[in-house]
């Protein structure tokens, strides 16, 4: 695998894991505020406010469980990667070189 220097945030497993993980939760509290505004409009009678919010709630939950696989999916590249870097560096030394 080819070493570079990161341009972009997303150039490495792990800071695309730390942003999908933040986004997760950004979604995660924005769920608890829409639940809240669906019972404080259920309470005032507007029934189209809280059939939007309904859906609002869940495409939320919908993206969620997409940024969930995500992560899952971003953390097995990033076992696999270490996977083989290890067996680079084993096979490296079993050689003779050094890593």
């Amino acid at each position: 695998m080819a070493q570079h220097r990161a341009d972009t945030p997303f150039d490495h497993i792990e800071s695309s894991l730390e942003f999908v993980a933040l986004l997760g939760e950004a979604i995660r509290d924005t769920v608890v505020e829409i639940e809240a505004d669906v019972a404080a409009a259920e309470t005032q009678g507007a029934s189209r406010r809280v059939e939007a919010l309904q859906l609002v709630h869940f495409k939320l939950t919908k993206l969620d469980g997409h940024v969930g696989s995500s992560h899952r999916i971003l953390n097995d590249l990033r076992t696999l990667r270490r996977l083989l870097l290890e067996e680079r560096t084993l096979a490296k030394c079993s050689q003779g070189t050094t890593p």
